[in-house]
């Protein structure tokens, strides 16, 4: 069953992400705006084509990529880094040894799970 993950997403909930920002080396300004600021993701979805955008006051974010073909990521505060992105049970996970992204939908909601070592931040979101 193909998922459909498009659409325009806004966090109505997420638990503290200092941590997971400590763990990723984020710069202090931006943890500090992470816990003030909810981004906007946009997802727009061709098969298993995607371009994700990860949108704030400060900075947009986009990453484009095919499930089962490697690609490069960059993330929020610039790092870079290649994983090969792919969907299990419904699930898109992005994986490297230091950093797992996943994004499920649930019902109405999409939650990503992200998690760098013993650190992890949860977000759920609804399509605006």
């Amino acid at each position: 069953m193909e998922v459909d993950f498009s659409g325009k997403w806004e966090i109505y909930e997420q638990s503290d992400p200092g941590e997971f920002l400590k763990a990723i080396a984020a710069p202090d300004l931006m943890v500090k705006m992470m816990k003030e600021v909810k981004p906007v993701t946009v997802i727009k979805q061709d098969g298993e084509k995607f371009e994700v955008s990860v949108k704030t006051p400060l900075r947009t974010n986009t990453n484009s990529f095919t499930i089962g073909q490697e690609a490069e990521f960059t993330t929020m505060n610039g790092m870079k880094f290649k994983a090969t992105p792919r969907l299990v049970d419904g699930k898109m996970i992005i994986e490297t040894d230091k950093l797992t992204i996943v994004r499920e939908i649930q019902g109405e909601d999409m939650v990503e799970t992200m998690t760098a070592g013993s650190a992890t931040l949860i977000r759920k979101s609804r399509r605006a």
